[in-house]
């Protein structure tokens, strides 16, 4: 594709969202109860689904090396205390987040592991840079080594009623991305209704999978799990809300229905606790079923939420929390 002519991509009908239902529903997923030995496989497959995330201008090659061997290993010594007891290690996580010009340091630390590497592009987290530069960006990331891109829409285009544009732009990155994942970020926080949500939500999932190849019939083009949509930079308030996630999870699931493709879900930005992760793991599987929950198909974007999960399984394991600074942060 060039960045001359917009492509001719069949926008989605929109569908009105009940935001009181939606949102008496969302809450409703936290009040689950949930036993001892489900707790402890939903907290480690949490952690499998845990994209490891540093975004910060102070981010350095060091850093990077440190937070790398943190997913590769994230609990050594509680991995050592579980394998005494008879029980598995710690997982690694799903993947490392890193900016386009950390992704070979990513690389070099990461040989031999099953831990992905995913790259912020396009202008993160404005998305106002020019569209050649942003693919540019994505190409970059993905030629240094990145398995994943985390693109962010243009929310200045949405919010203008500009929605053929916000499709081209995603169909170019995914056709950008070549065999790289694409999770398209839609910063929910700047949308400011379920409706919105809704509709960036169908937009993102139609343009991807146009790009993929289903306009001209080739359904196989496009994997399971190949294209994500994300709640958020994780640099906006709110973020990652149960009623935002919540819709974005229906979309996928009508688009399941209508393609027979698995669109990926990525919450992002405020999901610090345990509890949290559990909450939305239950809503994941009560509203697209337990084919989802597993990494190439659900992540966590955090930056905490990590040490609480290990500290949830240390205290079901030794019956008394650990002290929040048994897990050094990276």
């Amino acid at each position: 594709m060039n960045c001359g002519e917009m492509l001719e991509i069949p926008l989605p009908p929109r569908r009105a969202v009940d935001s009181v239902m939606a949102t008496r529903r969302a809450e409703g997923f936290g009040k689950r109860s949930i036993k001892t030995s489900s707790k402890n496989y939903a907290l480690r497959l949490a952690i499998s689904m845990t994209d490891l995330t540093t975004l910060e201008g102070k981010d350095s090659p060091e850093k990077i090396r440190a937070i790398c061997q943190k997913a590769m290993s994230p609990a050594p010594a509680l991995s050592r205390v579980l394998e005494a007891a008879g029980l598995a290690p710690i997982p690694s996580v799903g993947a490392i987040c890193v900016y386009p010009s950390l992704v070979k340091v990513a690389r070099e630390s990461l040989v031999g592991s099953t831990v992905k590497i995913a790259s912020v592009a396009t202008g993160f987290p404005s998305g106002q840079f020019p569209l050649d530069l942003r693919l540019d960006d994505v190409r970059r990331a993905v030629g240094d080594g990145a398995d994943e891109i985390d693109m962010v829409i243009s929310r200045g285009a949405f919010l203008s009623g500009d929605y053929r544009r916000v499709a081209d732009e995603i169909a170019r990155v995914k056709e950008a991305c070549g065999k790289a994942q694409l999770k398209v970020i839609l910063e929910t926080g700047e949308l400011e209704t379920l409706d919105a949500v809704r509709y960036a939500s169908d937009i993102a999932i139609r343009a991807s999978l146009f790009a993929g190849g289903f306009a001209a019939g080739f359904a196989g083009r496009v994997a399971d799990g190949e294209v994500f949509i994300k709640t958020s930079t994780g640099k906006v308030t709110p973020a990652a809300t149960m009623p935002v996630i919540l819709v974005m999870l229906e979309a996928i699931r009508d688009a399941y229905r209508e393609t027979g493709v698995r669109i990926g879900m990525k919450p992002a930005g405020g999901i610090r606790t345990a509890k949290a992760a559990i909450a939305q793991l239950v809503m994941v599987n009560e509203t697209l079923g337990g084919e989802w929950l597993h990494p190439h198909l659900f992540r966590f974007g955090a930056s905490t939420l990590l040490n609480d999960l290990l500290r949830q399984i240390a205290r079901l394991q030794r019956g008394g929390y650990a002290a929040r600074d048994d897990f050094a942060e990276a």
